[in-house]
């Protein structure tokens, strides 16, 4: 007899169907699996087996054999164990074949029969539902996977036994409820921040058209400071962006106790990080920091100090909002719309610029330390910003800055303007200024003749590139939205220009 079980095999954040085939007959005791599985999936063997015992259910003196089908996907992941267990139970006869047939099953097996949790729970439950199927998975993942639809059937055993007495009717297993993680109260507050009135300008226009910014300044300026509190002034994920957020999440194993988030990512990866830890990669491909910040926020700290290649191979998300991974035997795509944040010292000993400093290897210091940085990945950031160091009469002033909750309100009122405008264009997928197409841009930021004419002078004296003269526009349009303005004035245009020109001294040291 042969038992069978439906489960799935992640490539990216798709969950591809997978047939699990049991088969019970005469031979040498043992079992064998095949398909193309890997380690983990090969040592199943001893954990089903193990967990049927523990279940009070021993192994059939015959030979079992496991199809993992289609047999030339490669199958990775410990997630199997619960399918193949179920399949043996279901070709014994000690579950009803047909009460499997209307799920898609996937759990780790401990060896007291007990399900562990596992990765990717959230994108098996909405492509099961897509399939018109179930979904059975570990208790503690089963808050996660009742995001997929209120009305599909779920359900989350803690043990094989459980699972076992449940379809003999001797035990019922409730539906799980979404959950979702408190909000947090106790982010960093912008009214923390002394002087830097431009550096905070600058963050609150970043935050409201998604824009990508570097801070420039001396040790000790703020710039992490600043960075640090930007997620307390920016918007909640909106419901799609909430569940493709969760998905690169549950893939990668960081969903605790399958509670969302409505809250945006924010990634501060090391500067010693890996290409592969950047942009995803290793043995299973697994997705990296640029998209596990997803439509939220990756800030690079110390930004000269990252390797010049894996600076470099953050172009194409930035570009595309997505990051491909391939590989000889196959090729995953992520998502990775981000917004990119960096800080950096201007040069090696930091001090480059500071009023009574003079560096002993003069402006070759500052050169050297910010051609680590390459030429097109800077013209992919907007906003360029100096930080000068604090005054001591700003540091000593007691009256606060104003805080994050009165900024966030203009950001979400700005934000709120860009969703009506490009849902009314018929493009609802673009939710700020900074993913607006190239051959959008002119005609949503409808700049009147001085912003054209002045645009049009700072280009042509500055030599700025396509990129950055749509660029430019891009930013006019958001700072326009913070004063509600229906069209692109002159004072827009020249503050957006004002956040060019640092990039572009910098771009020359590159």
């Amino acid at each position: 007899m042969v038992g069978r079980v439906t489960t799935v095999a992640f490539q990216g954040v798709e969950a591809v169907p997978v047939d699990v085939q049991v088969m019970v007959a005469p031979g040498k005791m043992g079992m064998q699996i095949v398909g193309l599985p890997d380690k983990a999936v090969a040592e199943s063997r001893e954990r089903v087996q193990a967990a049927l015992h523990a279940s009070g259910l021993s192994m059939p003196p015959k030979r079992v054999t496991v199809n993992l089908a289609p047999a030339d996907l490669p199958k990775e992941g410990s997630h199997f164990d619960l399918p193949i267990a179920l399949g043996l139970m279901a070709a014994l006869g000690a579950v009803p074949a047909d009460a499997l047939a209307g799920h898609c099953v996937l759990g780790e097996l401990s060896l007291d029969g007990t399900i562990a949790p596992v990765a990717g729970v959230l994108p098996a439950a909405i492509a099961a539902n897509a399939a018109g199927k179930g979904l059975i998975c570990p208790a503690a993942c089963g808050a996660e996977a009742a995001w997929a639809d209120a009305e599909m059937a779920v359900l989350a055993p803690v043990s094989l036994i459980g699972l076992a007495n449940h379809f003999r009717g001797t035990q019922v297993l409730s539906r799980p409820q979404p959950a979702i993680r408190a909000p947090a109260t106790d982010l960093p507050d912008l009214a923390d921040i002394k002087g830097q009135e431009t550096a905070r300008r600058a963050l609150e226009v970043a935050a409201a058209g998604g824009h990508n910014l570097l801070m420039v300044g001396p040790p000790g300026s703020g710039k992490s400071m600043l960075a640090q509190r930007l997620p307390s002034i920016l918007p909640s994920l909106a419901a799609r962006e909430l569940l493709d957020v969760s998905m690169i999440a549950s893939v990668a194993g960081e969903l605790a106790g399958g509670r969302l988030s409505d809250r945006r990512p924010f990634r501060a990866p090391h500067h010693s990080a890996s290409m592969a830890a950047m942009v995803g990669g290793g043995l299973k491909a697994r997705p990296g920091e640029v998209s596990l910040a997803h439509n939220g926020v990756l800030f690079l700290d110390e930004f000269p100090e990252f390797s010049p290649q894996v600076l470099d191979s953050l172009r194409q998300p930035l570009e595309t909002g997505e990051c491909a991974i391939a590989r000889a035997n196959h090729r995953v795509t992520y998502p990775a719309r981000i917004q990119l944040v960096a800080a950096m010292n201007p040069c090696r000993c930091g001090l480059a610029g500071t009023p009574g400093h003079v560096c002993a290897r003069g402006a070759r210091c500052r050169a050297d330390y910010q051609a680590r940085i390459s030429g097109p990945l800077m013209d992919r950031i907007d906003l360029h910003v100096e930080v000068p160091q604090v005054m001591p009469g700003d540091l000593i002033r007691k009256s606060a800055g104003e805080s994050s909750a009165a900024v966030a309100e203009r950001v979400a009122a700005a934000r709120a303007c860009q969703t009506a405008r490009y849902g009314a264009l018929g493009t609802g997928h673009i939710g700020v200024n900074a993913q607006c197409p190239t051959a959008m841009i002119e005609d949503v930021a409808q700049a009147d003749r001085g912003a054209t004419g002045l645009l049009a002078d700072a280009a042509d004296k500055m030599r700025f590139s396509a990129r950055g003269y749509h660029r430019i526009l891009k930013v006019a349009r958001t700072i326009a939205d913070l004063d509600g303005a229906a069209a692109v004035g002159r004072i827009h245009v020249a503050e957006a220009i004002s956040y060019r020109i640092a990039g572009e001294a910098t771009a020359l040291a590159a």
